[in-house]
């Protein structure tokens, strides 16, 4: 599947970005989150989990659809990822309504890159944290 293909291509408003967009307004860096699919999946699938507001579905084996409520306007972003063989995960956020949306799908990409860097399972520091309090209760 050619990459143009695996994300809604952005629209000409200012209400979107995109890990697959061409014009650097609207483009993105994608989600450096494990080193495999099933992994990122798993660490995207908690974090969403725990988020207020979210409702997601896993569609297929790569790709998961969440729904982003605002707290007062209720205005619903759509945000799609697509995550790849080497756990690399493409990211588009858009508003549903509404032309411009004051930053705020580039905000929530930022959120959710620095969230998942903060929840990672691979860091060893957290790790030994957690075995150096083990060993205190011992």
């Amino acid at each position: 599947m050619a990459d143009t293909h695996l994300l809604a291509p952005c629209p000409d408003s200012p209400n979107c970005v995109s890990s697959l967009a061409t014009q650097s307004d609207k483009r993105a860096a994608p989600l450096q989150v494990a080193s495999d699919r099933e992994s990122s999946l798993k660490k995207l699938e908690g974090l969403l989990g725990d988020l207020p507001r979210v409702e997601y579905d896993v569609v297929g084996q790569s790709r998961i659809q969440a729904r982003f409520t605002s707290r007062i306007l209720r205005f619903v972003d759509d945000v799609t990822f697509y995550v790849r063989d080497n756990g690399v995960v493409e990211v588009r956020s858009a508003s549903r309504a509404g032309y411009w949306d004051l930053g705020a799908n580039r905000r929530r990409v930022e959120s959710l890159r620095e969230q998942l860097s903060e929840k990672d399972p691979d860091d060893r520091t957290s790790q030994q944290h957690a075995f150096k309090n083990a060993e205190h209760r011992a």
